[in-house]
């Protein structure tokens, strides 16, 4: 399963997006990682030119917001990712917030999953079981 994946905008968390990117593989991902300071049509761009299964953005300083409003509006422009899960986390906001208010404003922008400051692990055993869900419903 291959996994494209980065932190988003002007967010230079480097040592997560690290520890991300060798949780993945770990976990045998395929795994195409864009670094830094990464737009959301560059994300969108490998994911079609990859053929990726899963687009995985980070953000820790809270920013996360502001790009997220741009999901929906792009994800018309690239008909190819209408069945790659989307999914982001890290620290998606500045300051504090209520986290199902958070998740259900992620998830109208177009997410499927939302890991608002969720560790890491827990994260990607909620992609897992997406994944599965997904799997055994398409079988179905």
């Amino acid at each position: 399963m291959k996994v494209v994946t980065g932190v988003v905008g002007n967010d230079i968390h480097v040592v997560a997006n690290r520890l991300i990117d060798l949780s993945l593989r770990a976990r045998g991902y395929e795994v195409f990682n864009l670094g830094v300071n990464t737009y959301l049509e560059e994300f969108f761009d490998a994911v079609v030119e990859t053929g990726a299964d899963v687009l995985l953005i980070s953000s820790l300083n809270g920013e996360a917001e502001g790009w997220g409003r741009e999901v929906k509006p792009l994800l018309t422009q690239y008909k190819k990712l209408d069945d790659v899960v989307m999914m982001i986390g890290g620290n998606l906001v500045v300051g504090r917030g209520d986290p199902d208010e958070i998740q259900r404003k992620y998830k109208s922008y177009g997410f499927d999953l939302v890991c608002h400051q969720i560790d890491l692990n827990t994260g990607l055993d909620m992609l897992e079981t997406h994944l599965e869900k997904r799997t055994q419903e398409s079988n179905a």
